[in-house]
């Protein structure tokens, strides 16, 4: 049985928490396209893409792995917003 780990930093769990929360507003920012509320996706999402991109910078500090894990949620936030899903007519 893997034990559970009990000392997790609380800063690892900010790191993450605000890597989720970025995901999850690109993901609205696409959700919202077409519909009254795209203005205010859009800006929650470039907003989401500042704080992922400062946490990059301030990641470095707490080792390569924490900032790696940034830049990769920060490209994949891009990713997201930027790529055209739609089926092509």
């Amino acid at each position: 049985m893997i034990p559970f780990p009990t000392n997790v930093s609380p800063v690892y769990c900010a790191l993450g928490l605000v890597q989720i929360l970025g995901l999850l507003a690109a993901g609205l920012a696409r959700l919202t396209e077409g519909t009254r509320h795209e203005r205010s996706g859009q800006w929650l999402c470039l907003a989401a893409l500042a704080v992922v991109g400062g946490e990059c910078g301030v990641a470095i500090q707490f080792g390569p792995d924490a900032a790696a894990a940034c830049a990769a949620t920060l490209a994949i936030m891009t990713l997201i917003t930027v790529a055209d899903f739609a089926p092509r007519h």
